[in-house]
């Protein structure tokens, strides 16, 4: 058993340190948990009060190769003992060049590619559609409903839920238009979704005809600069885009000059069982931005783009002080050792089948679970008062990771109806684990009460 419980969960001093963020923290930055950590490695997280606990949120989706890897934390080590911090816009430094050249290989597309690095995603996304306005000499960007794409101006008008992402924060930035997502479980004409389920591909043909309608009558190609999509949505609920919709979709930007940009911040990084989900959906997008998984831990992100399309700003058009640290390449170059030279992507699958074969067994057991869904291990399920009117029960979602936590399995939810209950755990976790893990789940499944 790798849960080892010694305190009430939260413990004592986990209780002590809430008590001072509260104090000195403001209240906006949410926390999943009141747990406070000590440590942590591979798929476990010991809490400041002894306690070991089952990691089934890696970080947001950030920990894939698992808390702490060895050569991860090696690689930093070496490089923090050399120099942290120079800046690449002042002395430039070799593994800033390496990790963009692994990139560019590594991502979809057989052109040529260059590379930008950042931060974190949001700076991913605002970077992307400053280097396809300038490239294109349009102003329109194209979003989709339920997308999240981070917490910045831009980022943050193009990310679909209100509360809390974008509550009280207005005005947002000019010619940004949403479309719908491919939803087929709420697929009605209804935001709930309360008429019975139709094809999934009807629920895409009439997508995409909306997202038509929208480029050609209401902004015209002539001023649409781009689309940006997460071919798996995150926040949103874990909804995988189909390989046909992402076909109608390259076909219609390729045609109208328009920059396709696949935001895989969450879903990159063998989160889907391939490097990328755009792999496993036949997409080639114009430019990809990576981040979480992308640094083992370690803030970074990366804009990679056809050479024309990054190479659309000028000289210190784009940068930043802190932009691809040298810590983080060398953790992310560790990274990308790890899935070229290892097994972790077999082990993604593997467990992607075992994920699957679990929640649908648990979605026969209990009434609760409207719908299972995902790609390889980022999977979900969204509870719901009623499978005949599905009702989301967004209530449901948050006692279950309160039990799950108390009983030493950290989970997330999701969802624009916050109703959704994602995994996200570290691709190394052993099926003793996983199992561990689902058995505190389906415990919580029994115990929630409407």
């Amino acid at each position: 058993m790798s849960i080892k419980l010694r305190t009430e969960i939260p413990g004592p001093r986990s209780r002590e340190l809430m008590t001072a963020r509260q104090h000195h923290v403001p209240r906006g930055p949410f926390h999943v948990t009141p747990i406070f950590v000590k440590s942590a490695k591979g798929a476990t997280i010991e809490d400041v009060d002894g306690n070991l606990l089952l990691d089934f949120a890696s970080g947001i989706g950030v920990n894939n190769v698992g808390h702490c890897d060895g050569s991860v934390a090696a690689a930093v080590r070496d490089q923090a003992e050399n120099f942290m911090h120079v800046a690449f816009n002042v002395t430039p430094y070799e593994n800033y060049i390496e990790l963009c050249k692994r990139l560019n290989t590594l991502t979809p597309g057989d052109f040529h590619k260059k590379t930008f690095l950042a931060n974190s995603g949001a700076e991913a996304v605002e970077n992307a559609i400053k280097l396809a306005r300038a490239y294109t000499k349009k102003q329109a960007v194209v979003c989709f409903d339920h997308a999240f794409h981070g917490r910045t101006y831009m980022a943050m008008t193009l990310t679909s839920k209100a509360k809390p992402y974008k509550m009280g924060f207005g005005p947002f930035n000019p010619e940004v238009y949403r479309t719908p997502f491919p939803y087929p479980y709420r697929w009605a004409g209804n935001a709930l979704g309360v008429s019975p389920a139709i094809d999934p591909q009807a629920v895409d043909d009439q997508c995409f005809a909306e997202f038509k309608d929208l480029v050609i009558n209401r902004i015209t190609p002539y001023d649409c600069a781009a689309v940006i999509v997460e071919p798996v949505l995150g926040e949103g609920g874990f909804i995988p885009m189909s390989p046909y919709f992402a076909a109608k979709l390259r076909a219609f930007c390729s045609e109208h000059k328009i920059v396709l940009i696949a935001d895989e911040i969450q879903s990159g990084f063998g989160r889907t069982g391939s490097l990328f989900a755009c792999e496993q959906l036949g997409l080639v997008p114009d430019m990809i931005t990576t981040a979480k998984g992308l640094g083992g831990g370690m803030p970074i992100s990366a804009v990679t783009g056809k050479a024309d399309i990054m190479d659309a700003a000028c000289e210190g058009g784009i940068g930043g002080t802190f932009g691809g640290s040298p810590v983080s390449c060398a953790a992310a170059l560790a990274v990308c050792d790890l899935f070229e030279k290892g097994d972790i992507l077999k082990r993604a699958r593997h467990l992607g089948s075992q994920i699957h074969e679990t929640l649908l067994d648990l979605e026969k057991k209990h009434a609760v679970v409207g719908n299972v869904r995902g790609l390889g291990t980022m999977m979900g399920f969204e509870l719901v008062k009623d499978r005949t009117t599905k009702e989301p029960w967004a209530d449901g979602a948050k006692q279950l990771t309160k039990f799950c936590y108390e009983h030493g399995l950290i989970i997330m939810t999701a969802g624009t109806y916050g109703n959704v209950v994602r995994l996200l755990m570290p691709l190394v976790i052993s099926d003793a684990e996983l199992s561990e893990g689902f058995e505190i789940l389906e415990r919580g499944l029994h115990f929630i009460k409407a």
